[in-house]
């Protein structure tokens, strides 16, 4: 499954404080998001309209590391 091509840095957070992500904080336009379980793990999406590919696949590779799951399956919990 393809990443899409048109999506925002809120709507982002959005889909992954589904996964138990929460906002700590916000420094400009980026936040900052942080998942308690299995571990703690920070990750940091920048608030933007589009998001460049580049950033939302490594932001999707270190979430699917942290989460312990492939991309295909965190890519269709996301936006499947």
């Amino acid at each position: 499954m393809r990443l899409p091509r048109n999506l925002s840095g809120g709507d982002l957070v959005k889909r992954l404080e589904h996964l138990g992500y929460r906002v700590t904080r916000q420094t400009g336009s980026h936040i900052r998001l942080t998942c308690d379980q299995p571990e703690t793990h920070h990750i940091t999406v920048p608030n933007h309209d589009a998001l460049r590919i580049g950033t939302l696949a490594a932001i999707v590779a270190d979430v699917g590391a942290h989460q312990r799951l492939d991309r295909e399956d965190l890519v269709r919990n996301l936006f499947g």
